[in-house]
């Protein structure tokens, strides 16, 4: 079994990269790889696209790496891979992205990725730390996670739901604020695992043997 983190040049994988292969290890998942090439992308079993920064930037350096968008886009969407998104990698699941200018994204969930905008000025901006779960949707993902799990974020933009079977969980930031997202073999998680201790390595170990 061979999963990929997806490298295009988003940001420092360094902290994913060592959480997965830790996960990866205790579950007998496989190897796990960090990387830009489109040819190993496509042979992956499980493919996992992180992402830091502005949502057009990473939308572009996505697109301009050389067939590796379009062989991601065939594994997950044709040979049906389990994918996870991390941060902007799952707002870039969304269909459209309003962070400087619109942008599309994969059109792989039904919402839009809209700015944080708190009416409560007590609620800052960037989102940033330590936030309790809300689950709306079972998920084996989920498995052993409950609502009140904290998991750790850092962003100002969030995926706006058009449909609302399609969120998996939430967390109340002056309003509820979309934390997971999924349907079929694609799930996106707006928090950072391995930035977020125990549960976040158990979700880590979950994707690493789920089987959609």
């Amino acid at each position: 079994m061979l999963t990929t983190i997806i490298d295009y040049e988003s940001g420092n994988l360094h902290s994913a990269d060592k959480a997965f292969q830790k996960m990866a290890r205790e579950t007998g998942a496989g190897t796990v790889i960090v990387t830009s090439d489109a040819d190993t992308v496509a042979r992956a079993d499980r493919i996992v696209l992180p992402g830091d920064g502005a949502f057009p930037a990473c939308a572009e350096a996505l697109r301009g790496q050389g067939g590796l968008y379009e062989a991601m886009v065939e594994a997950v969407e044709v040979k049906a891979r389990p994918f996870l998104g991390i941060c902007v990698g799952m707002q870039l699941m969304a269909r459209k992205g309003h962070e400087y200018t619109e942008t599309d994204g994969l059109g792989w969930i039904d919402g839009e990725v809209m700015h944080i905008a708190p009416k409560d000025p007590a609620y800052k901006v960037p989102h940033m730390g330590w936030n309790d779960l809300v689950i709306d949707h079972p998920h084996p993902v989920l498995d052993g996670v409950k609502t009140g799990d904290h998991a750790y974020f850092v962003h100002s933009y969030q995926m706006r739901m058009a449909d609302l079977s399609q969120r998996i969980a939430h967390v109340d930031y002056d309003e509820e604020t979309t934390a997971i997202v999924g349907r079929d073999n694609m799930l996106g998680l707006q928090f950072h695992p391995e930035k977020s201790a125990g549960i976040g390595l158990r979700m880590i170990a979950n994707f690493l043997t789920w089987t959609p």
